[in-house]
């Protein structure tokens, strides 16, 4: 972890106009479209490095298939945990459950995947490029074939939002969606085009977490 206060951080979500507002309504839009294209029956969700849920618990707040849905939110911090507890609980989600664990490690979150939709927002901006690619590489383990991957990058230079999605294409991943390059913020949506591939026991996705400011 860095030494920034991740519970604070979350602030700027509240603050119209804020980089960190409009993403997040980009982020929203995409989840409501994967629920809306999502298969009939119960619908699998997994969010790594969830924060306070915010990408998620109000969109199932109002949808239709809220009901459906079984999610999974990795959260190393308590205090955005309990947020996100709360939230879900107010909402009267009782198909969201909120873990406090390391998304690094997917031994935490193993029983979760392959999920239907699956959420790295909040992640590319705060680990290597190096561990990017390979995130990417193993959501081909975490996502179900047909499968929507939400992401966010920041756009600042150099822009590496063009490569993420070379490595998810390369990966077997079919892009939904790529918000406007002349936003200062990106948010990606890729379809798993293949059947997901074994998860193997012990993998660690990424080191560091907060090495850009």
């Amino acid at each position: 972890m860095s030494g920034r206060d991740w519970y604070e951080w979350h602030h700027g979500y509240d603050e119209p106009g804020s980089l960190l507002h409009r993403r997040l309504g980009a982020v929203r839009e995409r989840v409501r479209e994967a629920l809306d294209t999502a298969p009939a029956g119960p619908v699998r969700v997994l969010s790594l490095v969830a924060g306070q849920g915010r990408d998620l618990i109000p969109v199932l707040d109002t949808h239709p298939r809220r009901d459906e849905v079984r999610a999974c939110l990795v959260e190393l911090d308590p205090r955005n945990a309990d947020e996100a507890r709360a939230a879900a609980a107010a909402a009267g989600l009782s198909g969201v459950e909120v873990r406090v664990a390391d998304a690094a490690r997917v031994d935490g979150y193993a029983d979760a995947a392959p999920a239907d939709i699956l959420l790295l927002c909040g992640l590319f901006g705060n680990i290597s490029d190096e561990d990017i690619r390979h995130t990417v590489a193993c959501s081909a383990a975490l996502a179900n074939r047909g499968a929507t991957v939400i992401w966010t990058r920041h756009r600042r230079p150099p822009d590496l939002v063009p490569q993420i999605d070379a490595w998810f294409a390369a990966q077997g991943f079919a892009t939904v969606f790529l918000s406007d390059p002349g936003l200062d913020f990106g948010v990606g949506a890729h379809r798993a085009t293949g059947a997901p591939r074994p998860l193997v026991p012990g993998t660690v996705l990424f080191g560091h977490f907060g090495r850009r400011p």
